[in-house]
């Protein structure tokens, strides 16, 4: 997946930037060595004069992208047509036995568990996540967590983008040597194209990379600021919390709810989630989704690493099980997005 030393210009803001693909991960911004590109506006721009050392575009999840040569790197072999959320190990639910974590989670607990777990076991040092920004209500904020009240600060999902490639950074700058990374599928791809390259500095530390599952992700001006707050007359900061089961549940803080169908949300979603043919994170260690389930995660494990971490933590009283053998729901909707995703822009 090397590319030969294209510069910005020509490859990323021609063939991504410039077309709506940028998912606004900014892998681009974090690994430049010359320090020529900045984010702004969830998107990279080149501020500096480009060296041309052809780095950027080789981990960018939209430019020159190969699933099957991703899939190779990571499981030592390609999926099939019949791997429809992509290659597993086991299909799990989960549950956290911490109190506070349930208190503060958006299903059942089990990504904020299992990241506080490897941190507790020193599996990791620190963990690139996402948080909230303290003055703009429900507004996602990269976050490098190295505490377990940090972790447990940033549970919740977040429905506006929150580029995590940016704490991840934080936390190579930091010294940190074991890192825990949680994101949304283009992301995990960003971080697999990291460690795909000669990028040392960057692949070394990845210890861990759990996966959210997305269907998109939806702009903050239009989503939260024009329909919510604007049409809806809903103060964001009464929210205390937000969930899609089917339709997009707002929960506030006197205990109202307000919904919204998912047809009228769809209109703010971002434009370049249009692109993406991955559901479920299908390069993750391990992928989580609610799925309709309630106070459940629905695990996907898929590495063996994955697996290691999840057992360990089961066997250690921190997450409760239950077999998906009841869930036919779940499982039906895991494979329909997934097909659903993978159906779409071919081409891309």
């Amino acid at each position: 997946m090397k590319t030969s030393k294209l510069g910005f210009e020509e490859s990323l803001g021609k063939n991504v930037v410039e077309t709506s693909r940028c998912v606004g991960c900014a892998s681009c911004v974090v690994v430049c060595p010359f320090s020529s590109l900045s984010y702004d506006k969830q998107k990279p721009t080149l501020t500096e004069e480009c060296k041309q050392c052809g780095i950027c575009p080789n981990v960018c999840p939209r430019f020159n992208w190969s699933r099957e040569e991703a899939e190779k790197f990571l499981f030592g072999k390609a999926s099939s047509e019949a791997d429809d959320f992509g290659i597993c190990r086991r299909i799990v639910l989960a549950q956290t036995a911490n109190k506070r974590i349930l208190r503060k989670c958006q299903d059942g607990g089990a990504v904020s568990t299992l990241v506080a777990y490897a941190l507790r076991n020193n599996l990791i040092d620190a963990a690139a996540l996402s948080g909230l920004n303290t003055d703009k209500p429900l507004f996602p904020v990269p976050k490098l967590a190295s505490t377990l009240n940090g972790i447990i600060e940033s549970a919740g999902t977040r429905y506006a983008y929150s580029p995590n490639m940016l704490a991840f950074a934080e936390g190579i700058k930091g010294g940190f040597r074991k890192l825990a990374f949680v994101g949304t599928p283009c992301q995990i791809q960003a971080i697999r194209k990291v460690q795909m390259s000669p990028l040392k500095k960057f692949s070394n530390p990845i210890q861990l990379a759990i996966g959210l599952m997305c269907t998109e992700c939806f702009s903050y001006d239009g989503l939260f600021l024009k329909h919510i707050e604007g049409e809806m007359g809903i103060d964001l900061h009464k929210i205390v919390k937000m969930n899609i089961k089917g339709k997009i549940i707002i929960s506030l803080e006197t205990g109202e709810e307000h919904t919204i169908p998912l047809p009228k949300a769809k209109q703010y979603a971002r434009e370049s989630c249009g692109f993406c043919q991955d559901f479920s994170a299908e390069l993750a260690d391990i992928s989580a989704g609610g799925l309709g389930l309630s106070n459940w995660t629905l695990l996907v494990l898929r590495t063996k690493n994955g697996e290691e971490l999840f057992d360990r933590c089961v066997e250690a009283g921190q997450l409760k099980t239950r077999s998906p053998d009841g869930e036919a729901f779940a499982l039906k909707l895991l494979t329909k997005l997934s097909r659903k995703k993978k159906s779409i822009f071919s081409n891309s």
